[in-house]
């Protein structure tokens, strides 16, 4: 017999629960016909039309089936329904009353309608196409009538061009029917997983026959009918009974219900805010039903705008975080991307995400929770454990292209040596490779979570995180109760709800640490490589913003030492509130749509502005407290290291073309420009400013400078241009070395660009296969050609598109600087600049948070091959013994370095889900530094910070009695390896907070940090200011030890702090 069940038994159950079963769960049905309505855009609020005494007189009458939206529409329905009596006849019977709508199904387009249900004016649940049926509470269904409000969201994934109102209906849902539906769909579905001669099937699947052969079907519909299924359903639940009673050895599922909610992908932020009110409600009503449910929610911010919209919702989920029933985690302010982000916002989005868990809610988070971000930075088991963070979790890296990651439950440690208990999902989307953290807790995932299992022989525990994500409403009815059902079926894993920190915390009891893998270095993602690059502009506004904040908090520090100023605390938090939000993983990659780009361009432009004011006034107090006898400019230096650098000084009633600046050593050496008076001002103090005097005079002597369009000389390159503009020749005077290697350098290469699935998100490593015709050169002309430095304007042409660049050679620093203006129009084409060198090394590395990684230049394996594009921050630097060349840049972060060529990704043009991403002007600037020795004996590092953070310069009049000349340094260390990052008021506000890390993978025992002013005390906490170990203080200066790549954070109390 071909068959092994000629009587096909679980074919005809599964006819049965589809065709009979599944419908008479609805005792009675009425029709809601009739409405009140009115369409607005997203933007123009009408709050109060959910009110029960709103006047609704002047809308629009409605009818189901009528059409409504369009793209980015919200439509209100209104109307007051009566319980008939052919409804609450059922009442108490077995049944609930329930609400039942398809407000915009799918009728075309990518996307379906969202909606928010209010009864009476209050929020009850989302309405979408996975929760159709709102059951009311019983202070509903007591009232005779009740009015209904739906909030409706047309959406903007290729929405339809209407959406039809389909179906609203009042129910009365028979409880025990749906259980019984349930109950046999999941037992059925669990058999079909087991083998058809494992005994525990054939064991299920008698009793399933069983169960079907009690009920009655004759009168299907009548109270025989109903009466026999209660029956069936009561034989079953005791046949499950006995069958768990025996004792059998299996793994334990855990499941928590979740709701992955990206702040803006394919939706603006203002959809997002919308998206939390329905989901959250949601989940609040399914909680009254389901008391075992447990729900768990990362991203603070996604509480602060519930907080601010939807304060009666916020309560409720506080009442439900205190209960227990709801998990707030993650620690993190949002869920970033962790591969653009400096160093300091991935710990404000620790400092900022904790401080809002503990004060509004009272809880503590050791857990991160990142499912969903685009390869993690090696640099972040450090800063997770610095934050007092003792657990990871994420399940992304399964979706890698090429290479399966060995372990799912493991130790990741980092650059610096720090390890983390980290722990991947393993739930099965749709039967591919991929990990999803949008489970549906079906007995196909409890298994399959299971099965994708790598460490089987260290745990046995595993977690399923469960729900529609995106505005989907969270977990289901359907979910939660077959997480019921399941709880202990044979041949299954068990199956227990819980909170995902509790997850966390048993597990990392119960495993042997010493038995797990361990994995070293970045958690490199093998797909999305084109994030590092797409919506360019977006990139550069973010680093931008990094530094701007960086330097208020500074120069608001030391105006408050100097004369006690007011700290812009409450400001300063609002700007980084905003630029954390701007960093979540789907927008600063580069992978959203349209308008959530044009949202940040003015985010960013306000945090200009903003910030420029509170930068502005801090800079003011500070110059008021340098007294000089004749009239100056003050130079802020606002890096944690003495700086020999080119200062523009802006040309203004007291500053022209004729002006020379002055510093103790006498006249600086000094050319007007375009943009003002360039001078190289030398030994600014780390953290601190000097003062150079202004006067009408003759500048130091030219320097030995020559520039045309064929090349370029000073006094460290000789440099040959050829015909179209690129270097062929580059001398190293200083290093006797030539530099390059016989190809030409600065070549600017375009390629086709059309990955096979995601394509603001992909780079395909095919794109190499066919770049396009090389860039002409139109116009080179000599722009400057002065004693500070001499400028070649050199104008290319590609296609629709036109690139101008200024390549500027200077006296007195050794770098090569490109300022690059591109007026793009292409569509799917990647952009790069290529530098072969004559340098010969199997290792480059890059800059990334708080420190560098090594990787490979070669392919030699299948892991190196994966990277053939990979993610950096301010540098990457290829050296060999005695000499090495770095690449620096102002807000590029794609690198493609193999062999002797270093290439940077400048621009990648994708059209979707942005069809305009890239097109237009672009602005940035990277420079070429060939420098003696390796890394470890250069000065890359302070080269790359001086590219990214110009001086700062005010002007400050002479008066009687002043100094000749002032300078001050706040803070410095003797340690020639340690970068000082950041110096902020403390959260407390009591303290000022120094931190830093070490920067070349060198361990020190005594590095001393000096200060200028009287410190009092001073103490060592965590990144998040947790935890005081006390230092000793001696003549104002602190010791301490540092490992490589370690970070540090010093509370310092000052005798005089106007912070």
């Amino acid at each position: 017999m071909k068959v092994k069940d000629p009587h096909f038994i679980l074919e005809k159950i599964r006819k049965y629960l589809d065709e009979d079963i599944k419908p008479s769960r609805y005792r009675s049905v009425v029709e809601i016909g009739s409405w009140k309505y009115m369409e607005t855009s997203m933007d123009e609020r009408i709050d109060e039309a959910c009110a029960p005494d709103y006047d609704d007189s002047a809308w629009a009458d409605f009818r189901l089936w009528d059409t409504w939206g369009g793209y980015d529409r919200v439509a209100w329905f209104r109307t007051v329904v009566r319980i008939p009596e052919e409804i609450r006849s059922f009442q108490g019977k077995e049944c609930r009353i329930a609400l039942r709508f398809l407000v915009g199904p799918r009728d075309g387009g990518d996307s379906t309608a969202e909606t928010l249900l209010y009864i009476d004016g209050k929020p009850v649940q989302g309405i979408d196409i996975w929760h159709e049926e709102a059951l009311l509470d019983d202070a509903v269904t007591a009232k005779n009538a009740f009015q209904i409000a739906l909030k409706a969201w047309s959406g903007v994934l290729a929405p339809p061009r209407f959406r039809t109102f389909k179906l609203a209906q009042m129910i009365a849902l028979d409880e025990r029917v749906e259980h019984f539906y349930y109950t046999a769909d999941t037992l059925l579905r669990c058999c079909i997983l087991l083998d058809e001669n494992d005994l525990r099937r054939i064991r299920l699947t008698r009793l399933l026959n069983d169960t079907f052969k009690r009920v009655h079907f004759l009168n299907f519909g009548e109270e025989e009918y109903y009466a026999s299924v209660y029956d069936a359903l009561s034989f079953v639940e005791k046949g499950l009974g006995e069958l768990a009673a025996t004792e059998e050895i299996k793994p334990v599922v855990y499941g928590v219900g979740h709701s992955h909610i990206d702040m803006a992908w394919l939706w603006r932020l203002c959809a997002t805010r919308e998206k939390a009110s329905r989901t959250f409600s949601t989940v609040l009503n399914l909680m009254r039903q389901y008391p075992e449910y447990r729900y768990m929610h990362s991203s603070p911010q996604l509480y602060q705008f519930l907080k601010e919209d939807y304060p009666d919702i916020y309560e409720q989920v506080r009442e439900k975080i205190q209960e227990g029933s709801w998990e707030i985690t993650g620690g993190m302010w949002v869920e970033p991307d962790t591969n653009i982000p400096s160093g300091e916002s991935l710990v404000r989005q620790f400092v900022y995400g904790k401080r809002f868990i503990r004060e509004e809610f009272g809880r503590e988070t050791t857990l991160v929770w990142l499912p969903d971000v685009f390869g993690y930075s090696a640099a972040m088991p450090q800063i997770m454990k610095k934050s007092g963070m003792k657990y990871f979790m994420t399940t992304k890296i399964s979706w890698n292209q090429y290479n399966q990651f060995p372990y799912d439950t493991f130790w990741w440690k980092g650059i610096d040596g720090t390890k983390i208990f980290t722990h991947f999902i393993t739930t099965p989307e749709d039967g591919s490779w991929f990990y999803t953290y949008n489970g549906h807790m079906d007995p196909e995932e409890v298994m399959g979570v299971w099965n994708n299992y790598k460490d089987k022989d260290k745990n046995d525990e595993l977690l399923i995180a469960f729900g529609w994500g995106d505005g989907g409403g969270g977990p289901t009815r359907e979910m939660l109760e077959q997480s019921r059902v399941m709880k202990n079926i044979p041949g299954i894993p068990k199956v227990e709800l819980t909170t995902a920190e509790d997850y966390f915390r048993r597990i990392y009891d119960h495993v042997d640490h010493d038995a797990l893998g361990q994995w070293e270095g970045e958690l490199y993602f093998e797909l999305h490589r084109g994030t590092y690059t797409s919506q360019a502009a977006n990139k550069r506004y973010n680093r931008q913003a990094e530094i701007l904040l960086h330097n208020i908090e500074f120069l608001s520090v030391l105006s408050g030492m100097e004369q006690e100023c007011a700290y812009p605390k409450e400001a300063l938090d609002a700007l980084w509130e905003r630029v954390l939000l701007n960093q979540f993983h789907d927008i600063l990659p580069g992978s959203s749509i349209r308008q959530v780009y044009e949202d940040t361009t003015e985010d960013y432009a306000h945090i200009a502005k903003k910030g420029g004011e509170l930068l502005g006034s801090a800079l003011s107090g500070i110059v008021k407290t340098v007294h000089v006898a004749e009239d100056s400019v003050v130079i802020c230096n606002t890096v944690g290291y003495q700086r020999s650098d080119y200062v523009q000084i802006p040309y203004s009633d007291s500053v022209d073309r004729d002006t020379v600046l002055i510093g103790e050593q006498g006249v600086l050496r000094c050319q007007a420009t375009e943009q003002g008076i360039l001078a190289y001002v030398e030994k600014i103090p780390a953290y601190g400013y000097c003062s150079l005097k202004m006067q009408q005079g003759v500048a130091a002597g030219d320097a030995d400078m020559r520039i045309a369009p064929d090349g370029a000389e000073n006094r460290f390159y000789l440099l040959k241009l050829n015909d179209n503009g690129e270097i062929i020749y580059l001398y190293d005077k200083e290093n006797d070395r030539t530099v390059s290697c016989g190809q030409p350098m600065n070549v600017f290469t375009a390629y086709e660009d059309k990955p096979q699935r995601f394509d603001a998100w992909d780079v395909d490593v095919y794109y190499r296969e066919k770049p396009y015709q090389k860039f002409s050169l139109v116009s080179s002309t000599v722009i400057e050609n002065g004693s500070a430095r001499a400028v070649l304007r050199q104008v290319w042409t590609f296609n629709r598109s036109t690139l101008t660049q200024d390549m500027i050679l200077y006296a007195d620093i050794r770098r090569i600087d490109f300022q690059t203006t591109v007026d793009w129009k292409e569509k799917q084409v990647f952009l790069k600049a290529y530098f072969p060198v004559a340098v010969h090394s199997d290792e480059v590395s890059y800059d990334i948070q708080f420190g560098s990684i090594r990787r490979p230049t070669h392919t030699n394996n299948e892991w190196d091959f994966a990277r053939f594009e990979v993610p950096g921050h301010k540098w990457a630097d290829l050296s060999e013994g005695g000499y090495g060349v770095a690449l620096l840049n102002d807000c590029k972060y794609g690198w493609d370095i193999h062999g002797n060529v270093i290439g940077l990704s400048l621009i990648k043009s994708a059209v979707h889900p942005d069809e305009t991403a890239d097109r237009g002007r672009h602005v940035f600037a990277y420079a070429l530094y060939p420098h003696r020795g390796d890394l470890s004996q250069s000065d890359v590092e302070q080269m790359a910070y001086s590219l990214n953070m110009p001086l700062l310069v005010s002007e400050k009049a002479g008066e009687p009695g002043g100094q000749e000349y002032a300078a001050f340094g706040m803070v410095s260390t003797d340690c020639g390896h340690v970068m000082l990052e950041t110096l902020k008021q403390s959260e407390d506000g009591k303290a000022v907070v120094v931190r830093l890390y070490e920067y070349r993978n060198q361990s020190e025992n005594n590095v001393c940090l000096r200060f200028a002013h009287r410190v009092r005390a001073a103490a060592e906490t965590n990144l998040c200011e947790e935890g005081e170990t006390w230092l000793d203080v001696e003549d104002n200066q602190i010791h301490f030890a540092i490992s490589g790549f370690e970070i540090k954070t010093f509370k310092l109390y000052f005798e005089r702090c106007g912070v």
